[in-house]
């Protein structure tokens, strides 16, 4: 039986910062305390609330004990990336920026963001740019986006795309609810791009701001798994968001490679699983948006991993 989340309300509850923090996080709590430590120290002193997919690692205790002024919503089970959307409802700020569990904001880059939506009506989602580990080195991730096809346009800052870092993004919070968040059958592993689509589709800005800074410090190695899922979910989204014959071309070359690759063979079984409920919820992209996906393929622009 699920049961609803609890609230646990930091000294003095929530400010009116326009920028509020939300972190999705599951038994990484050495990690956390340090990300939590890098936003708390902001100049901009945002909201911060840490959703946690039932963490069974001490997780909830450090935050009370540590960071009290932390806001922390306590999911009965693990959802995934859908604990970002939990989270996104339970702030009341208008702009929401990620941050994982091994991510943080440069000072002002929130203040920055916030001047930039509250220019541009139409932006949904900002894509930071993202400097990477200790010595900062810039994610690979940035040029990509920095150099779209799609290009600029005239009622939005920086660069259009259909891709981003969910650790590197602040959202329009109406924009976000108004997609609809982070799909739950993704799960996590590459679920920024059907988000993407989602905004566009109903007419959201994604646009990619270099001005705007994120730290990223990952684990030295991937996590578990990591690679069969993001392709799981890339052939998900085509078939949930991508004309047939894509859809089909895709899971073509999937099954091709699961002759040799373990991990195509992995994603390929879970993708399967999984199909009958992308048929359901099936809704292909409006014609301009399609376009706009598919001068992106034809540029080789994929999903961050």
């Amino acid at each position: 039986m699920n049961h609803a989340p609890d609230m646990n309300h930091g000294p003095g509850g929530m400010n009116h910062a326009p920028v509020g923090v939300v972190i999705a996080t599951r038994n990484r709590a050495p990690s956390l305390a340090r990300t939590l430590r890098h936003l708390l120290d902001l100049p901009e002193r945002p909201p911060v609330l840490v959703a946690d997919n039932a963490s069974t690692d001490g997780t909830r205790d450090l935050l009370a004990r540590d960071f009290p002024q932390v806001r922390v919503l306590s999911l009965p089970s693990n959802r995934g990336a859908l604990a970002r959307t939990h989270g996104v409802r339970a702030l009341d700020t208008p702009y929401v920026a990620f941050s994982d569990d091994d991510s943080w904001w440069a000072p002002g880059a929130l203040s920055r963001a916030a001047r930039l939506f509250d220019a541009h009506p139409r932006l949904g989602l900002l894509s930071a740019h993202t400097l990477v580990g200790p010595a900062a080195d810039p994610d690979p991730l940035n040029d990509m986006l920095a150099t779209s096809p799609l290009g600029p346009a005239a009622d939005l800052p920086g660069t259009q795309v259909l891709g981003f870092l969910a650790c590197a993004s602040v959202v329009r919070r109406s924009a976000y609810l108004d997609a609809g968040g982070f799909h739950p059958l993704l799960f996590f592993g590459g679920e920024e791009t059907l988000l993407a689509y989602d905004l566009a589709a109903r007419g959201w800005g994604v646009t990619h701001c270099p001005d705007v800074v994120a730290h990223h410090h990952p684990a030295p190695s991937p996590r578990t798994g990591r690679p069969a899922t993001v392709r799981r979910n890339a052939l998900l989204t085509a078939w949930l968001r991508r004309p047939l014959p894509y859809a089909l071309a895709r899971t073509r070359d999937l099954a091709a490679e699961a002759r040799h690759d373990p991990h195509a063979r992995h994603a390929l079984r879970q993708t399967l699983v999984r199909l009958p409920a992308a048929l359901r919820a099936r809704r292909p992209l409006p014609p301009h948006v399609e376009r706009a996906a598919g001068s992106l393929d034809a540029a080789d622009i994929g999903a961050p991993v």
